[in-house]
């Protein structure tokens, strides 16, 4: 049976995500911290068929090879107590850091949410949108208020791998070479349209994304920490822009896609941002980042839940496997095992701010539309049909069930 993306048949629709306007093949657009939405009833109704995995002492030290957590052989109530109350404080300094975020920024909650996720987990963001929809301020109004350097890199044509990185100069006084390091040496980078400046030049983010240090002329210089990459793309022009390669897209661990705001909240912005823009106050600091980074790396996140991640994958790649045969001429190549590492990792960052110790399966539900959308190549036949790697995602995350993890009662308890 052909892939038909309008398509309402009953198993379909049972699971798949809907906006309030019941457009069928819509992605989720999961809440802020602690609320549920149509995303939530969703992935309930996956998840109920399914029968609960319980968690033992077993079976977070059988567990404990998964991601290097360091896992505690003994639990006691204290031990739990203390767990938990750290995790709440870190959950409040985050929110705090949130909402100072959002004295600048109008709307977009789930885009503020995705920059905070990827700055817990480590990994690089690349935003999508049309113009003046706040993507650079909010990458902005991110670094002020979390701290650390910042440096905003606007790709031009004809820009050269040595203004980001940096170069080797001569000095004729000293008669040597010295090395001047560029603008890619700062806590959050800014890559504004990313996608204006030729291959070579994207090119030239790989290693420092990838390894957090950068070669030049024999010597390697590592990147300040916390290093993040934040780019931005206009996806309307097709005139002096070219594709991102698709080893850099596998580089960043989210593809947020950034929409208009509503009638409302561009009323606020009229009269938030007319006049006098709004200055945020700093929150956090490098360090402070840094301890919240180690922390969310902590999370428990069980083998169950590991599975749901990996399959999610899988699907991308053979989808006739999973029980999809109509994606497979949808798709030339799925996601590569980075994407499951992601899925952790985000899932564990999303756990974290919302105030857990663990991870449950509806953090990677959350997260697998931003994780998993760049890293499909679609076919011709998908292309030629007008078929997007979102409605892909929405038929995939409808139909692999994922696992009711619940805490077992008693001494095992998270």
């Amino acid at each position: 049976m052909a892939f038909d993306p309008n398509e309402t048949n009953d198993d379909f629709a049972a699971g798949a995500p809907s906006d309030p306007s019941g457009a069928p093949g819509a992605l989720p657009s999961d809440p802020l911290v602690g609320s549920e939405d149509e995303t939530s009833k969703m992935f309930s109704k996956t998840t109920s068929e399914f029968p609960a995995v319980t968690t033992s002492e077993s079976d977070w030290e059988s567990s404990s090879d998964l991601g290097g957590d360091p896992m505690v052989e003994e639990f006691t109530e204290q031990d739990l107590t203390g767990l938990a109350d750290a995790s709440g404080q870190d959950a409040a300094a985050i929110e705090t850091a949130l909402f100072e975020i959002k004295k600048v920024i109008v709307g977009q909650e789930r885009m503020l949410e995705r920059l905070l996720i990827c700055v817990l987990a480590r990994g690089h963001c690349l935003l999508e949108g049309v113009p003046g929809v706040a993507k650079t301020l909010a990458v902005e109004t991110m670094a002020k208020v979390t701290g650390g350097s910042f440096a905003r890199l606007q790709f031009t044509p004809d820009l050269l791998p040595a203004d980001i990185v940096g170069t080797r100069i001569y000095r004729a006084s000293s008669e040597s070479f010295d090395v001047e390091l560029g603008p890619i040496f700062a806590n959050y980078v800014l890559a504004d349209e990313i996608n204006r400046a030729p291959a070579k030049v994207q090119s030239a983010l790989l290693e420092v994304m990838a390894e957090k240090q950068v070669s030049i002329g024999g010597e390697t210089y590592p990147a300040p920490l916390p290093f993040l990459v934040l780019a931005t793309q206009n996806p309307i022009e097709s005139e002096g822009v070219y594709t991102l390669p698709e080893a850099q897209r596998d580089r960043f661990l989210m593809k947020v896609l950034v929409e208009y705001p509503t009638p409302a909240e561009e009323v606020d912005i009229v009269y938030r941002m007319g006049v006098d823009t709004p200055v945020p106050s700093q929150i956090l600091d490098p360090e402070k980042i840094m301890a919240l980074q180690a922390a969310a790396d902590a999370t428990y996140i069980d083998r169950a839940v590991v599975d749901y991640a990996v399959n999610l994958v899988l699907t991308t790649r053979n989808p006739e496997l999973m029980g999809l045969p109509d994606l497979s001429e949808l798709l030339t190549y799925g996601a590569s095992p980075r994407a499951s590492l992601g899925l952790v990792r985000a899932g564990r960052a999303l756990a974290f701010m919302r105030g857990r110790t663990y991870v449950v399966p509806q953090d990677v539900f959350d997260v697998a539309p931003e994780v998993l959308r760049h890293r499909l190549v679609l076919s011709y036949e998908a292309l030629a049909r007008d078929i997007n790697a979102d409605q892909i995602l929405s038929r995939i995350l409808s139909t692999i069930p994922a696992p009711q993890v619940s805490p077992q009662q008693g001494s095992a308890s998270y």
